[in-house]
């Protein structure tokens, strides 16, 4: 649900899209440099292989913890103060992981990791921005593009990678100082970004739904359940992904590759994904990501040459894309304004504790559940089934439900 518009307001939406495609470009691309090198960093600096993607799993822990504060801050000061306070943890955190990095320190890179979170985390609300302003036409499409803006980023991160990772005798110092300047240079943009404060609540204004209320809506609960599913398992491979290219056989610069085939994935289909939500329906998008997971996670068993994982990991981030932008558009269209604040942070919260636990769970899969690179990357493959499942069956249980009036 949404603020009444007219079609003239979308000029101000466009406007406001535009510049969150910009960021999403360039700041997002932060984030595929960091997951291509976050994990063999981790692997080079930890005692034990097993924790070698702790170092993403805190990025996401932290964005899960920062998720109701920020939307806290955006519900009070604005989408542009938020994130601001997103560009400023990424640009700490890159700081804190370099210095890491440089005194060879497992501890203070995690550190470092974490407060990249805070980025991570405000990145997720660029969807939400780009639906303040829309109409309800334009919604799905405003959420597409802005997500769309990562098809730079699935370019200019990985790049970034090859040309950083080794311009110091330490590895992947240069990546995280890139990382520092991508913080403070990009945070230019959002001076240009205009979505009005949302206004205090009158004593006498709707209080709104609770939390629990508000997960009790079966659009509410269904949207969630999706999106969770979707980020949680696109990050379970997507982590483990490159350590098991190169524990292959392949080169870093293979498993560069190979990200890049699944960022650009994730986000090329975003400029028709909110043309089809317009036209076929949400569910039905939803539940296409849902089986292009499924079978990327086939294509994943089939083997583990070159080929394979480019395949699997394309299917991944497809399946991703109609999955996250279809769970996030039903999610915008079913709650009001003055529940914003709440709910998005809410959403997020949860979110990012399923992708937490995906990462965690992707270091110990991929190194520690069997004695070979190719059966820990089986058993990741594995992990996917019940809880595609889970989403395929939350999904079927509400198109199938009686419509309220």
């Amino acid at each position: 649900m949404s603020m009444t518009m007219t079609p003239a307001d979308n000029r101000s939406a466009k406007r406001n899209v535009f510049i969150l495609v910009i960021a999403q470009a360039f700041l997002g691309s932060q984030m595929p440099m960091i997951f291509v090198i976050g994990g063999l960093a981790g692997q080079s600096l930890a005692s034990n292989p097993c924790f070698a993607t702790l170092p993403i799993s805190m990025i996401v822990l932290s964005s899960m913890l920062s998720a109701n504060p920020i939307s806290a801050i955006m519900q009070r000061f604005g989408r542009r103060t938020g994130f601001l306070v997103g560009a400023t943890g990424g640009a700490v955190g890159g700081m804190v992981g370099a210095y890491g990095l440089y005194l060879g320190s497992f501890t203070i890179f995690l550190a470092g990791s974490f407060l990249t979170g805070i980025y991570m985390s405000a990145q997720g609300f660029y969807r939400f921005a780009a639906a303040d302003t829309a109409t309800d036409d334009f919604r799905p499409k405003a959420i597409s593009y802005v997500m769309a803006g990562g098809l730079l980023s699935a370019i200019i991160g990985p790049q970034l990678v090859k040309a950083t990772s080794q311009a110091f005798v330490i590895p992947f110092l240069g990546t995280y100082l890139t990382v520092v300047a991508i913080n403070v240079i990009g945070a230019v943009v959002f001076l240009f970004l205009h979505i009005p404060r949302p206004e205090a609540p009158a004593a006498d204004a709707p209080r709104g739904r609770s939390r629990w209320e508000l997960l009790k809506t079966p659009r509410i609960a269904v949207a969630v359940i999706c999106a969770t599913v979707s980020y949680a398992l696109m990050n379970l491979v997507m982590t483990s992904t490159p350590l098991a290219v190169v524990g292959c056989g392949f080169t870093e610069n293979n498993a560069a590759d190979v990200v890049t085939g699944h960022v650009l994935a994730m986000f090329v289909p975003s400029f028709f994904t909110g043309h089809l939500i317009a036209r076929f329906g949400v569910e039905k998008i939803m539940g296409t990501g849902i089986v292009i997971l499924a079978v990327a996670g086939v294509v994943g068993l089939q083997g583990v040459d070159l080929e394979n994982f480019f395949v699997a990991l394309i299917l991944l981030g497809v399946g991703w894309n109609f999955g996250f932008i279809g769970a996030t558009t039903m999610l915008a269209g079913a709650h009001e304004p003055h529940e914003r604040g709440r709910m998005q942070g809410l959403n997020d919260f949860i979110v990012f504790g399923g992708v937490t636990f995906a990462s965690l769970a992707s270091g110990g899969l991929m190194n520690c559940s069997g004695g070979s690179p190719i059966e820990g990357w089986t058993a990741v493959n594995m992990a996917m089934a019940p809880f595609l499942m889970l989403a395929g069956s939350a999904l079927l249980w509400l198109v199938l439900r009686p419509k309220e009036a």
